[in-house]
């Protein structure tokens, strides 16, 4: 063979190689078909329910730390309302055993 034909770089051979290929003709409206999909690859998915939803609300960085200080402070305000209760029914118990020591336990 002649080494003039084997050269990867020879130009004339790419164009015929090219040529001889014919490039397939695209499905009709493929390019709305690849801007849909692109789309709604983006698109937040839609949760299948209202407590899937609110976390993907609260856990968003810039909620949590609004999230994480909520909950703490329920948390603080609840432990300090189950702290009075206790001692409301401590005194009640104290009192009673003051007033009538044996009698009513």
């Amino acid at each position: 063979m002649n080494k003039e034909n084997l050269n990867p770089g020879d130009v004339r051979l790419g164009a015929l190689l090219r040529a001889s290929r014919p490039l397939p003709s695209l499905p009709p409206r493929f390019q709305e078909a690849v801007w849909r999909r692109i789309e709604e690859a983006e698109a937040p998915a839609k949760s299948d329910s209202w407590l899937d939803a609110l976390a993907a609300l609260v856990l968003r960085p810039r909620l949590a730390y609004a999230t994480v200080a909520a909950l703490v402070l329920a948390g603080v305000l609840l432990g300090t309302y189950q702290g009075a209760q206790i001692a409301k029914r401590n005194q009640q118990a104290r009192y009673l055993a003051v007033v009538a020591p044996d009698t009513l336990r």
